[in-house]
């Protein structure tokens, strides 16, 4: 049995492992809905979530999906091409025990109260029961207009679709804590989007991803409940994340709530340094997009540096004041973590223990950062001792000597030899020859090469200092330095093919992306710079949040 969404239940023969899905809809179960259950965009008080039915389509086609996702939850290949598949994660069916639900949140937006917010675009279907006991939430990205989708249409178009699609996969392999993605369907109808808010909007082929995670609960789901004086319902909230997400911190009191926000912090701060290891730049960090399970969430204006510019955003939005570029990213994450604290500042009643906690983590950000750093230059450790924050920051500053891809860079950086370096006769061509690919104008070298090279000799002379043999630093550069990233003119070149019918490049990167740190010969192409085509081309240097 299955409910059609919108008509009543009707039987169909379904594949035994979707037949056998099991739902624990804990947050359901557990905290207050909003009483109203018609679809119509208001303001939520006194409700955690709203209950609201997927739009159903009119032609949904599977585009494509992760076996590794599916396998965890103990789906096969069979079973996602299974026709019923394709329905209920098109928002067209439901499987028993799917309970639909938009959630209530507010949140800042660049650095402003913005007020309610909620799933305007993502509609839960329930917490499914893995074969291992662990408990996923899977959602609709895509699937329909909910009461907090204000004046907009709760559609996704294709290209945002299989962005996000591919990253949340990517992201994965890289080892980035994120949200998965199970699935890609293609709605077979025209969604209407102003791409760069210039008023000519155009019909766009329309999408819906299938999300999924232990859970989608985010900094602007507290704030929300605080900024509204909703003090015992904020309490709930807090009490039913100890429960479920955090059980080992004890029971619920000013105490655990402390400890609950060290761990968002913690989990916060691994992660952000995560995305500057490999390069990502999140592009719109919002609090309403801010995980407190320590999960990328929410891809959206995203974007990998290409050539390594500290001051780079890949969100047109944030074009003039770039907020959200790639080297603030820790700054505005640890201003995401004080907006948190004044939020559960009505739980906890001090403001000292709070400050302290955010103290401790900045510190722990600096050092994380260093540590990165060092892993990233083959040092076995970060030593301030033989100056290594002046070899860090000084290579920083080489990088922008002229236009360096920061992917190429640090995956050839081990072939530089070493014991070369160390020649006074060494010229700046041959030192240089191995990281050639890395640059985007090398004819700049002919006045930045001797600069390069001198910072270059002073990293060979702390390696020798370091002492570990070339084979095994080459090894451990290799696992933190991923060769292939998910570029978005890679993206946008399987989004164009794409929207002419041919998904062969969404299944060709979805392939490479799953062993982004191996030498992949078939797939050596992807491991190149930008090409110079999209240097400005839309997609592929900015985007919009338009999806």
């Amino acid at each position: 049995m299955f409910l059609a969404v919108g008509v009543s239940h009707i039987e169909v023969r379904m594949s035994h492992a979707l037949e056998q899905l099991q739902f624990d809809n804990h947050f359901l179960r557990e905290l207050p809905a909003d009483p109203e259950t018609g679809n119509h965009r208001r303001q939520v008080t006194g409700a955690c979530y709203s209950y609201v039915q997927p739009t159903p389509v009119r032609q949904p086609e599977l585009l494509a999906y992760s076996a590794e996702m599916a396998a965890e939850l103990g789906l096969s290949g069979q079973d996602c091409e299974h026709p019923l598949f394709t329905r209920v994660f098109a928002g067209n069916a439901l499987l028993p025990g799917m309970q639909p639900y938009a959630m209530c949140y507010g949140g800042h937006q660049f650095g402003n109260w913005a007020g309610q917010l909620g799933d305007g675009r993502a509609i839960n279907l329930g917490h499914a029961v893995t074969p291992s006991g662990e408990r996923l939430e899977l959602q609709l990205k895509g699937a329909g207009a909910t009461p907090y989708s204000r004046h907009a249409d709760g559609r996704a178009v294709l290209r945002s679709s299989i962005r996000e699609f591919l990253c949340s996969e990517a992201m994965r392999h890289l080892g980035v804590p994120t949200t998965r993605a199970l699935s890609l369907v293609a709605t077979g109808e025209q969604v209407i989007r102003d791409m760069f808010y210039d008023g000519r909007p155009r019909p766009e082929p329309g999408a819906v991803v299938c999300r999924v995670a232990p859970g989608f609960l985010r900094i602007g789901n507290f704030e929300l409940l605080a900024a509204r004086g909703e003090h015992p319902l904020l309490k709930e909230l807090a009490d039913y994340t100890l429960r479920h997400y955090f059980p080992d911190l004890g029971e619920p009191g000013p105490d655990a709530y402390l400890a609950f926000f060290d761990q968002v912090c913690r989990r916060t701060v691994a992660l952000i340094v995560d995305w500057m290891r490999v390069g990502f730049v999140h592009g719109v960090m919002n609090t309403d997009n801010i995980s407190i399970l320590g999960l990328t969430i929410d891809y959206g204006p995203y974007g990998w540096i290409d050539d390594f510019n500290p001051d780079w955003t890949p969100n047109t939005t944030d074009a003039e004041f770039r907020r959200y570029r790639f080297g603030a990213q820790p700054q505005v994450a640890l201003w995401n973590l004080v907006q948190l604290a004044n939020a559960l500042y009505p739980l906890i009643q001090q403001v000292e223990p709070l400050e302290a906690v955010l103290r401790k983590h900045q510190q722990a950000f600096n050092e994380q950062l260093d540590a990165m750093w060092a892993a990233k230059l083959g040092l076995q450790a970060f030593r301030p001792d033989a100056d290594d924050a002046a070899l860090i920051r000084d290579l920083q500053k080489t990088l922008t000597l002229t236009e360096t891809d920061m992917t190429i860079f640090f995956r050839l950086l081990p072939g530089v030899d070493v014991e070369r370096l160390r020649e006074p006769s060494t010229g700046w061509r041959e030192a240089l020859a191995p990281l050639m690919p890395a640059w985007y104008r090398p004819e700049e070298l002919e006045l930045q090469g001797e600069a390069i090279v001198a910072w270059l000799r002073r990293h060979a002379a702390r390696l020798q200092e370091d002492g570990l043999p070339p084979e095994q630093r080459r090894e451990q550069m290799n696992r933190v330095n991923p060769k292939y990233v998910l570029r978005n003119y890679m993206a946008q070149q399987a989004i164009d093919a794409s929207e002419q019918g041919d998904h062969t490049l969404v299944h060709e990167l979805l392939d490479v992306l799953r062993r982004p740190y191996d030498e992949q010969p078939r797939y050596e192409h992807w491991f190149a710079r930008r090409p110079d085509w999209a240097r400005t081309r839309p997609g592929c240097s900015m985007l919009s949040c338009s999806s």
